[in-house]
């Protein structure tokens, strides 16, 4: 079978690899659409060089396919069943992909597939919530508004928050956050972010950071928004392993700070499962991350535009052969 393998920094390729054989416990899934996150441009473009090379499939995990084999006993699958396929390890992005049982979810009919595929995006954000402080009544900056920054604002405002401050140096993405339910949606190229909270929050800063873009000085920027003895949450992957650090500003705020990922082994997929409910429910409406679509065939472009954030790019769905 034909996949994308990343062997060095920058340098995704595609490959032939042999397909992968059913497994006890396991089920052969033939993708049929794949999105691109930001996960995916740090795998391709920012891990450490000792890393590379990494395996076929490389680099792809939020995936829509349909069952093609099952080889797990009461797990309800069956050929044809359409499911958002978790992949944690990134190694979807190929014509099949082998996953265990419990990483396939059978889902509704009720939505676009590429709706309904933002669900896995969604459901890493609804996971790192259960990390944050009772958010009622409270004001919460988000850094960074990709699809996972954006989902973090509608989250926030479900949680009962009373204002939440979207973030972002790309004007684009910043237009698009009152939709998620942003009460204040800031363009901050210009370097303007602390002055903005300050005075929205009449100088004193929020109660709940989260930071969701991964670049050093988003990390930067997180302990100068936040309020003294309030709660950051580093979500996005820092695209450095090693890089200076405020040690200071966030000394002296003297705030609670975590950081999360792994919502893929979560047990029982819970937040997965709440997401694909929200989505197909139209509960929270996905439709304006939805900028951008290609084929497998164009997908190591995609990954450049993804990392660019040019041309008004928010989400980029890949259509794997076979989907029509």
């Amino acid at each position: 079978m034909r996949a994308v393998q990343c062997v060095a920094a920058g340098k995704p390729r595609f490959v032939e690899t042999p397909k992968p054989e059913p497994k006890p416990g396991h089920v052969l899934v033939r993708p049929l659409l794949v999105s691109l996150c930001g996960s995916d441009v740090h795998m391709v473009y920012y891990e450490p060089a000792h890393r590379y090379p990494f395996p076929p499939g490389t680099s792809g995990h939020e995936m829509i396919g349909v069952v093609e084999a099952a080889d797990a006993p009461g797990c309800a699958l069956a050929p044809g069943d359409v499911a958002l396929t978790l992949a944690p390890y990134h190694t979807a992005m190929a014509e099949y992909f082998l996953a265990p049982a419990e990483h396939v979810l059978v889902l509704p009919a009720s939505r676009p597939l590429e709706q309904l595929l933002m669900a896995q995006q969604l459901g890493t954000v609804i996971f790192a919530c259960q990390r944050l402080p009772v958010l009622i009544n409270r004001d919460v900056a988000i850094i960074g508004l990709g699809s996972a920054g954006l989902f973090f604002a509608a989250m926030c405002r479900r949680l009962g928050a009373a204002r939440v401050i979207a973030l972002d140096v790309a004007a684009h993405r910043v237009a698009v956050a009152p939709r998620f339910g942003a009460t204040h949606a800031r363009h901050t190229a210009d370097g303007n972010a602390v002055q903005a909270v300050a005075e929205i929050t009449a100088g004193q800063m929020a109660d709940v950071v989260i930071e969701a873009a991964g670049e050093a000085d988003a990390i930067n920027l997180a302990p100068a928004l936040v309020k003294t003895g309030g709660h950051i949450l580093f979500f996005g992957i820092p695209r450095a392993c090693n890089f200076a650090f405020d040690y200071e500003t966030f000394f002296r705020k003297y705030c609670t700070a975590t950081s999360i990922a792994g919502a893929a082994f979560e047990p029982g997929l819970k937040s997965t499962r709440a997401a694909i409910e929200l989505v197909a429910s139209g509960a929270i409406d996905v439709t304006p991350l939805l900028t951008h679509r290609t084929t497998f065939a164009h997908v190591l472009d995609a990954y450049q535009l993804a990392r660019d954030c040019s041309d008004g790019v928010i989400k980029i769905v890949i259509e794997m052969p076979g989907y029509h």
